[in-house]
């Protein structure tokens, strides 16, 4: 497998930083940086200690206090002649219980119209998982504050096991008002396409494949691209942050299942380790992208910086 080569980011208000990945490009679209306090509340067995003990995280991946950085964000590519975009991150304007998410104004929209992504044009929105900050973009609101698909001529697909999931759930306030603003109007719409996911994978579109990874959600998944010998993944949440490479079994706070989670991280991790493959964290900051590779008793994250890249 070939694999794809480093090159400078650009980190610039208009710049969408993208991989090559064969024939692709896949094109990060910023929505904004996380607080600080973000990495040790959502990882808390990711210490101080533990994340110094990685020097390679810093300073990237992990400020001077050894707290773990994140950040929101989304991809979109071109497969098959469809324009994709793999979840569509916190959304603007949406009444949220965490103050960071609440009542966001971005220039998301934007920045994905010059990557080459009007929302008009997007036929395909994939969403790894139907929490908060993975769903916000789904929708919109127009003149009369009625919330409406930002991405109007697109299927979007999530795991039947996942929207299942949520249908069984007494949820509290916060979870209905993100389903209310963010997932209902996409089902009222016709929109929404729920896919059973076979073991090994599910094939949608030429070289776009769903990876089910179940245990932050029960239905989460993860996608997989490949085109000339090169392959990539989307992590979702299945793994929040490269520290994650070196200590797999550290999990999130809301993880559904945490034991399932771990067991799905580490196969995920094994899989991927020393093949070359890209790894693109959907949660990850800049530079955001690499390889695993072995190291220790575990595994690290060889970042890949993205370059901006016109669309293909």
């Amino acid at each position: 497998m070939r694999t794809p080569s480093t090159v400078p980011e650009d980190t610039s208000p208009a710049g969408a930083p993208g991989w090559t990945v064969g024939d692709l490009t896949v094109h990060r679209i910023d929505e904004t940086a996380l607080p600080p306090g973000t990495g040790p509340w959502l990882l808390p067995d990711a210490t101080p200690e533990i994340v110094r003990g990685q020097p390679w995280l810093s300073p990237d991946f992990a400020d001077r206090a050894g707290r773990p950085l994140l950040d929101s964000h989304t991809f979109a590519f071109t497969v098959g002649g469809l324009k994709v975009l793999v979840d569509t991150g916190i959304g603007n304007g949406k009444t949220r219980a965490n103050p960071a998410w609440h009542d966001l104004d971005t220039d998301y929209l934007d920045r994905l119209t010059a990557a080459g992504y009007p929302p008009t044009t997007v036929d395909l929105v994939v969403l790894t998982h139907l929490h908060t900050d993975h769903v916000g973009w789904n929708t919109r609101a127009d003149g009369d504050g009625t919330w409406r698909p930002t991405f109007p001529n697109a299927r979007y697909l999530t795991s039947r096991t996942e929207r299942a999931y949520w249908a069984a759930q007494d949820m509290d306030e916060p979870r209905r008002q993100t389903f209310r603003d963010s997932v209902h109007p996409v089902e009222e719409a016709g929109l929404l396409d729920l896919v059973d996911l076979d073991p090994d994978g599910t094939e949608v579109a030429p070289g776009l494949r769903l990876l089910p990874t179940p245990g932050h959600t029960p239905g989460h998944l993860a996608v997989q691209l490949s085109s000339g010998g090169e392959a990539a993944v989307v992590t979702g949440d299945c793994v929040h942050h490269p520290v994650q490479f070196a200590h797999p079994g550290i999990g999130s706070c809301v993880d559904t299942d945490p034991a399932r989670s771990r067991a799905t991280r580490r196969t995920l991790l094994r899989s991927l380790a020393d093949t070359g493959a890209l790894v693109l964290g959907t949660h990850f900051p800049p530079p955001t992208a690499g390889r695993v590779v072995a190291h220790g008793d575990g595994y690290r994250l060889a970042p890949v910086p993205g370059a901006h890249r016109p669309a293909r």
